[in-house]
């Protein structure tokens, strides 16, 4: 493959993964999809309508990617996910400090570009924090203390750490044959779970949960099936064009944001390249905003004094933190890694769920208090 036919696969990659984004975005805006909303309310009112959205994303994620993987397109091995270093701690610690700093921030990175597209200013400046915490948690000073301590405690398997590649080679049954089965009946119970009740039947939680959903498989597939090259002409290895990682990629938006502050500081550089995480954080704006201004629901929102600003700041840094040292946020472990199965996904999400428990237990605590 000549070089120009990769820069014509690369913008390929790039326009199609934007259009997703913008998909994303303009689902999120309208049906008002957010993690922390979710957990919110079932800790302050026993509603569970947007957590069946979130579940029914994961289940619909699952059974797309693991349907791939069983026709040979994808590999989890391939992502940052399905790699065999399990690093619990990392997912546990990060997990939970992301889960604590997105109450905080009143929003995890998805909902963070989707309220910035609705007009609210409190969430462009958590976007910038959580940009310098997350950079400085990629190749900073919190990197250094995140690889001096918590992911120095892992365990590494002989094989990948998704269930389908643990599972065969435990019993030998084909890696493809499990993914199917392990997609199909773990992304289905959670789906069936979903739509068990009325409230997880309702229009926007059917379009939430199989429109996002559909969008992380698709971004799978244009990731590792479209932009995939069996052998780089300039590495001769093979390649996942438009990828910061150099690997297959779905939607997250931590890293990616960091990414994206990167590019835009040093744009003149031509070593800066578009990729797939840049390109998703600027369309989950744009659809955003689309339909924020299509509805005539764009407005302005800011800082209510100095301590609502204080608890956005701390808890944007949490976030960027917590969210590198995890491999991901409710968007980047809570459906696109688990759509792998893989195993630190599994203790990433519990653990951003656990966070955010404490944060908001911690926030009734201190209202009561003033009280």
């Amino acid at each position: 493959m000549q070089e120009v036919d990769l820069k014509s696969l690369a913008t390929l990659v790039l326009w199609s993964a934007f259009a997703l984004s913008v998909l994303f975005g303009a689902i999120a805006q309208r049906t008002h999809f957010c993690t922390m909303g979710a957990v919110s309310d079932i800790v302050n009112m026993g509603d569970w309508t947007r957590m069946r959205m979130w579940v029914m994303a994961m289940g619909v994620a699952m059974i797309g990617f693991n349907l791939m993987v069983s026709a040979g397109w994808l590999d989890a091995g391939k992502s940052v996910y399905g790699g065999p270093k399990f690093i619990w701690l990392s997912a546990l610690v990060g997990g939970g400090l992301f889960g604590f700093g997105m109450v905080l921030a009143s929003g995890c990175g998805s909902k963070t570009l989707v309220r910035i597209g609705g007009g609210n200013l409190k969430s462009l400046v958590v976007f910038l924090m959580l940009g310098v915490s997350a950079f400085a948690t990629l190749k900073g000073i919190t990197a250094v203390a995140r690889v001096a301590t918590v992911d120095t405690v892992a365990l590494t398997f002989a094989t990948g750490q998704d269930l389908p590649s643990l599972v065969a080679a435990a019993t030998g049954i084909a890696k493809a044959t499990l993914a199917a089965l392990l997609g199909l009946g773990i992304g289905g119970a959670l789906i069936v779970w979903s739509l068990a009740k009325a409230e997880g039947r309702s229009g926007d939680s059917l379009l939430a949960g199989l429109g996002l959903g559909a969008i992380i498989a698709g971004v799978w597939y244009v990731s590792g099936r479209l932009g995939y090259v069996a052998e780089d002409p300039n590495t001769l290895q093979e390649a996942f064009v438009a990828t910061n990682s150099g690997r297959m990629e779905s939607l997250s938006y931590v890293a990616p944001v960091a990414f994206t502050l990167d590019w835009l500081m040093f744009f003149s550089d031509a070593s800066k390249l578009l990729t797939i995480g840049i390109v998703s954080v600027v369309g989950v704006v744009v659809g955003s905003a689309a339909y924020a201004l299509a509805t005539k629901s764009f407005r302005w929102e800011g800082f209510r004094d100095a301590g609502d600003t204080a608890n956005h700041l701390v808890g944007a840094a949490l976030m960027g933190v917590g969210g590198v040292t995890a491999l991901g946020c409710t968007v980047g472990q809570g459906l696109s890694g688990l759509s792998t199965l893989s195993l630190t996904s599994f203790v990433a999400v519990a653990a951003i769920i656990a966070g955010a428990v404490v944060a908001l237990r911690y926030q009734i605590w201190r209202i009561e208090r003033s009280g």
